[in-house]
């Protein structure tokens, strides 16, 4: 890595998750149910992203807005025991920190997001001397943040102005609208990581051949998350699919597409072959799966290769 103060600067939402494991069934209106599993921890998938490619090695510094509450105490106490650096974290007094509630029946599962303090974060937030001093830059949750929808475009401008390199990752749309201007940011986006529902949703193709088709005339990789089945980079004129490492033992997928966010971005900073960086991506998206929660399965680098050859039969 080079000389800057920080490889990866990530600009995002910042909630816990109050997760709910072995329900006796689907929730019903009007019924109560039981879980017998229950875990309060970290959640948003830029702050999963951000302490689990902290974990891997890289030096990563988060901006967000938490309330100076409880909640708001969890998720800057789990970032810097993963070291993360939140120096530029605003703590409001008048907000509340976000929460998701995540119930697991089976393999589906259902939220509901409280947005909080992250709605509230906006381009004026993000000071260009932070931007400057990172190698990487890396956006999440585009539709969870209404506060800085307006300025995107303008960060990812910053950002490769100053020569970084770029990441994003929309999410899921609450309002399922979608109204994203792909053809406005993606020129500035260096890696683009929807999952497979997102993309298509996104362009409003059926089809996810015509999909990647029609993002690659702007984003330089488009990276496709495919859950269980594993992932496929695009660019332009070729596409490469990659089985997953299939895991027979989920405990919960919370914050696996996130898992795969860091492990490809990890790998793409250190300046690796795409091939790689998609590889590593299924395995880190594959060991999330192993503990609850987005970012209980990741410790450092040398336990994630030692997990991955012994479970997974990760080549190193």
């Amino acid at each position: 890595m080079n000389n800057k103060r920080f490889d990866v600067i990530v600009v995002g939402e910042l909630n816990v998750d109050l997760i709910l494991n072995s329900i006796d069934s689907f929730p019903e209106m009007g019924k109560e149910k039981i879980a017998k599993d229950m875990t309060l921890t970290l959640g948003s998938s830029s702050a999963i992203f951000a302490s689990n490619l902290s974990s891997l090695g890289a030096k990563v510094a988060f901006v967000g807005k938490i309330g100076n509450d409880a909640f708001g105490n969890l998720v800057k106490e789990s970032l810097q025991t993963k070291k993360v650096n939140t120096d530029f974290i605003i703590v409001s007094e008048k907000l509340n920190t976000g929460a998701t509630i995540v119930l697991n029946y089976s393999e589906d599962r259902a939220m509901v997001t409280y947005p909080g303090a992250m709605e509230e974060l906006t381009i004026n937030d993000i000071k260009e001397e932070l931007i400057k001093s990172a190698k990487h830059l890396h956006f999440s949750s585009y539709f969870l943040q209404p506060g800085i929808q307006s300025g995107l475009l303008r960060l990812f401008k910053m950002a490769k102005e100053n020569g970084l390199t770029t990441s994003l990752d929309i999410q899921w749309d609450p309002k399922e609208e979608w109204n994203f201007n792909y053809k406005e940011v993606l020129p500035f986006v260096d890696v683009f990581l929807p999952n497979e529902q997102e993309i298509l949703f996104l362009t409003g193709e059926s089809i996810l051949e015509n999909a990647m088709k029609k993002l690659t005339a702007f984003a330089k990789f488009v990276v496709v998350k495919l859950g269980s089945k594993g992932s496929i980079v695009a660019t332009q004129g070729k596409s490469v699919f990659k089985k997953s490492y299939f895991n027979n033992n989920v405990v919960d997928a919370i914050g696996a597409g996130d898992s795969f966010n860091a492990g490809f971005i990890f790998k793409f900073i250190n300046g690796f072959e795409i091939d790689e960086c998609q590889s590593f991506g299924n395995l880190t998206g594959a060991i999330n799966t192993t503990a609850a929660g987005g970012t209980l399965a990741f410790q450092n680098y040398d336990q994630i290769i030692k997990v991955g050859k012994e479970k997974f039969g990760f080549e190193y």
